[in-house]
């Protein structure tokens, strides 16, 4: 299981919120995963360099097709940006056609809090994607 450790590209300013972001992506087939994965390193690179990014960590799972996200911004503006940026907005839509299944959860908390634990992360997700797939009822 490569796991990319969590890396601080800019300091957070004490007594500040983050925004964070977890994310969960299953590609279609092991076929895909190789290039998943070398996508990813593209926009960690990217990353590295982000104005706002105030940390990030990457688990990768290949024989299960699953990849996961971890990263913390100074606001949501600033990961938008991120987002909207090359190479992620070219890897994005380039890697549409793999995509089995994706998940993200959002939360805000304390800079003091960081890094975010990926026990945390990963509970989130768990319960955005018990939230997706829940019945909807019609009252």
């Amino acid at each position: 299981m490569p796991t990319l450790p969590w890396i601080t590209p800019n300091p957070a300013t004490p007594g500040t919120s983050a925004v964070v972001m977890a994310s969960r992506f299953e590609v279609r087939s092991l076929a895909d995963v190789p290039r998943f994965f070398l996508k990813s390193l593209a926009v960690w690179r990217q990353l590295r360099n982000a104005p706002g990014a105030l940390g990030a960590s990457l688990i990768a799972r290949p024989l299960r097709r699953t990849f996961y996200t971890l990263s913390a911004w100074e606001s949501r503006e600033a990961l938008n940006a991120f987002a909207a940026a090359e190479p992620h907005r070219s890897v994005l839509t380039g890697l549409r056609a793999t995509m089995k299944e994706s998940t993200f959860t959002f939360w805000q908390t304390p800079v003091e809090r960081l890094p975010i634990t990926w026990a945390d992360a990963h509970a989130r997700l768990d319960a955005e994607r018990a939230r997706a797939a829940a019945p909807t009822t019609d009252r």
